[in-house]
């Protein structure tokens, strides 16, 4: 069976210190590094995808421009294409990724099959091109868009695993919840050393 590793938005602004910082994200960057060492070997493809939004944009009521966000359909600035904070964090190495997603782009985005690479392919086109028939999930945030890159990609008629222990959330409680949805959903809940 083919198999793709999908790598969520590993980016500055969804690890410590950044605009949307998660406790974990600086580790969770580095043990995917440290994984796709060991195991790059048995993907056949590898997908990076990176929250791109447009500067100086609400990105279709994504991001609260002026007052507080809810910080559950509406956030501050973050991942504004161009910047520090979009771009992956140092100590995620990109030497084994094969293609790069960018989502956003003017409009709420939190699943990879949102993305596009530079030339307009999607992910799903590009995993049907590839032959591919199951993902493994890692990434950044186990509650948002690891979820709903999980449950887009059963939608899609792959069989999914999510790796947890290269994955981070923004709160337990929500991380919790969200690989109890996508195991109920069809998906794998594994780690990626003892699988």
């Amino acid at each position: 069976m083919s198999r793709a590793l999908l790598v969520v938005d590993v980016q500055n602004d969804f690890t410590e210190g950044g605009a949307l910082g998660v406790q974990g994200g600086d580790r969770v960057a580095g043990a995917i590094s440290d994984y796709l060492r060991g195991h790059r070997g048995e993907y056949d493809l590898v997908i990076a995808s990176r929250d791109w939004h447009d500067p100086e944009s609400d990105n279709g009521g994504h991001i609260v421009l002026d007052g507080e966000p809810d910080f559950r359909d509406t956030w501050p600035p973050h991942c504004i294409a161009g910047s520090k904070g979009a771009e992956y964090h140092p100590l995620f190495d990109l030497d084994g990724v094969d293609a790069h997603f960018r989502k956003g782009q003017g409009k709420p985005a939190y699943s990879v099959f949102e993305g596009e690479a530079d030339d307009g392919t999607t992910v799903a086109e590009l995993l049907i091109e590839r032959g591919i028939e199951s993902v493994d999930i890692v990434g950044i945030a186990t509650d948002y868009c690891v979820l709903q890159s999980g449950l887009d990609a059963l939608a899609h008629g792959q069989h999914v695993r999510i790796l947890t222990d290269l994955v981070a959330g923004v709160a337990p409680e929500t991380s919790a919840a969200a690989l109890a949805e996508l195991g109920h959903a069809g998906a794998v809940i594994a780690e990626g050393e003892a699988r």
